[in-house]
Formats: C-alpha cells, sequence, structure tokens
C-alpha cells in the first residue's frame, strides 16, 4: 500500500495509523510518501509504516538546486530489494548533490517553521475572500483532515492550495504575475513558488479524470517560501484585487457612457465608426 499524507495538491491527510493497522492485516506493507510533512512535523515509522519515501529536491535539500530522492526503513529485510535495485542501476547521487543536501539539513527545522507560520497567514487571509472558493490546508479548523492532521503531525507544513472563484484565463493571469511567488512545478524551497496543476503538475492527467478527482482547473497551488509573511499574503491579495478590477472594467466597456446619454444603441446610428466596424480595428 503507497499513499501520500499530506497530498500533492489538495492536501488531504490520511489516518496512517489506522491504513498501517489494516495494511499489515492484510499481509502487505505500507510505503508513505512524507515529503510535504517532512520529518520534522510527521515521523511515519512511529505510526506504523515500513518505508518512508522523500522527494529530497524539496523540504530536506531545500534551496531547489537539488534533484535527489530518499527511501528508509526500519527493517533491513524490506530494505534488501531496494539496496539490490540501488546498486544493480546505480542510483548513487553524486557527493556534490549529498553536500547540498546536508548543507539544507542543517536548517530544516528553522525553514520549516517559517514556511509552516506563512503557509497558515496565507490560509487565513485567503480564507472567506469572495473570489477563493476554498482553500486547502490542514491547520484550517474546516478541513476535513484537520483533526487527523493535530494527531500524527506537529506542525501543518507550508504548502497552501486553494479554488480561484473565476475562469482559468483569470487563474493563468493570477499565477503569471506576481511579484513574490514565482511560477515553477517544484515547492519546498526557500523562494515562494505558485503552480498551476491542470496546465502543469498534473496537465498529462485528462480534464474527465482530474474532475473525478477533484481537481478542478481553477485550482492553485502555493509552496510558500521564507519570504515575510506580510509580502506574501499582500502579493497574493493583489493579485485578487486585479482580478476585481478587471471584471470591473469588462463590465463598464459592455455598458459606454454614451448609452446612458439617450443615444440609441440598438439603431447603431450613434455608434461611433470604430464600434461600427467601420473606423478599423484596434
Amino acid at each position: 500500500m503507497w499513499i501520500e499524507s499530506p497530498t500533492n495538491p489538495r492536501l488531504l491527510v490520511y489516518d496512517i495509523a489506522a491504513i498501517a493497522k489494516a495494511t499489515h492485516a492484510a499481509g502487505a506493507l505500507l510505503v508513505v510518501d512524507n515529503t510535504f510533512a517532512t520529518p520534522l512535523f510527521q515521523q511515519p515509522f512511529t505510526l506504523g509504516a515500513d518505508l518512508v519515501v522523500h522527494s529530497v529536491t524539496k523540504y530536506l535539500a531545500g534551496h531547489s538546486d537539488v534533484i535527489q530522492g530518499a527511501v528508509l526503513a526500519k527493517d533491513a529485510a524490506v530494505f534488501e530489494p531496494v539496496k539490490f535495485l540501488q546498486n544493480a542501476t546505480g542510483a548513487v547521487p553524486a557527493p556534490f548533490d549529498c553536500w547540498l543536501t546536508l548543507r539544507g539539513l542543517k536548517t530544516l527545522e528553522l525553514r520549516m517553521q517559517r514556511h509552516a507560520d506563512n503557509a497558515a497567514a496565507i490560509a487565513t487571509a485567503l480564507n472567506g475572500h469572495p473570489l477563493v472558493k476554498r482553500v486547502y490546508f490542514p491547520g484550517l479548523k474546516d478541513h476535513p483532515g484537520h483533526e487527523i492532521a493535530k494527531r500524527q503531525m506537529t506542525g501543518f507544513g507550508g504548502m497552501v492550495s486553494f479554488e480561484l472563484n473565476g475562469t482559468v484565463e483569470e487563474v493563468v493571469t493570477f499565477v503569471s504575475s506576481r511579484r513574490f511567488f514565482a511560477l515553477g512545478e517544484s515547492l519546498g524551497g526557500v523562494k515562494a513558488l505558485v503552480c498551476h496543476p491542470a496546465r502543469m503538475t498534473h496537465a498529462s492527467i485528462p480534464a474527465e479524470e482530474r474532475a473525478k478527482l477533484g481537481l478542478p482547473d481553477t485550482l492553485v497551488r502555493l509552496s510558500t517560501g521564507c519570504e515575510h509573511q506580510r509580502d506574501l499574503v499582500a502579493d497574493l491579495l493583489e493579485g485578487l484585487a486585479a482580478i476585481e478590477q478587471a471584471r470591473a472594467l469588462r463590465v463598464a466597456v459592455t455598458v459606454p457612457a454614451y448609452a446612458h446619454a439617450g443615444a440609441s444603441v440598438g439603431s447603431g446610428e450613434a455608434l461611433p465608426k470604430a464600434l461600427r466596424g467601420e473606423g478599423g480595428g484596434v
């Protein structure tokens, strides 16, 4: 059995201890992807996991300059086939990559605390905003996995996702025009990143399947960096305000001022040449 908790990108939380019990009762092993939580905030081995995997590229290395992964096990017999495959395929990281990872691990606690604080501030700011349909963050009390997260995690992590109450085009504009959030598929680095899963990380999944999985095309995923939360929150709120302003402008253009001055729009006689198609296009 292979699980991820919290999941990517909706940050769903699963009861690892309960799943471990059911998995072992069926005679199987449990593998837990602990990338989002990191060992600082969640220890799957204490909850019954047999194998734990990490994308070291993300939080463990923490600086978006390493491509690396890790598989861990408590039992040598469980780890033996993994070790065989590593030796057979030559999956051995370069010494410099290991040095970069060790460098990152030295600040893991400091970085994760900052990430978590920033994520909590962002989730709170977005929650209830008229342009935000839903916020996904385990630290919110209305998150369906909040109680489980409180029980098996010591922190809620640095990831936040939300559904924009708008169009895909508005999402594209939003994610590509932020000041502090760089557009990127990765996560877990000191630099804040924003991602549009439907067109980036999950684009290979057909739209119909994404819908079944509860991944709407207006979902936005945020990897909170180590910047000041004031700047990150302001950046997101500015983006939402820009969407509101663009909508208001479209409404104003749809109902021109001269339509309210007694001119007959229906006849077309009072319209400017450009709007009648006579003055050339813009």
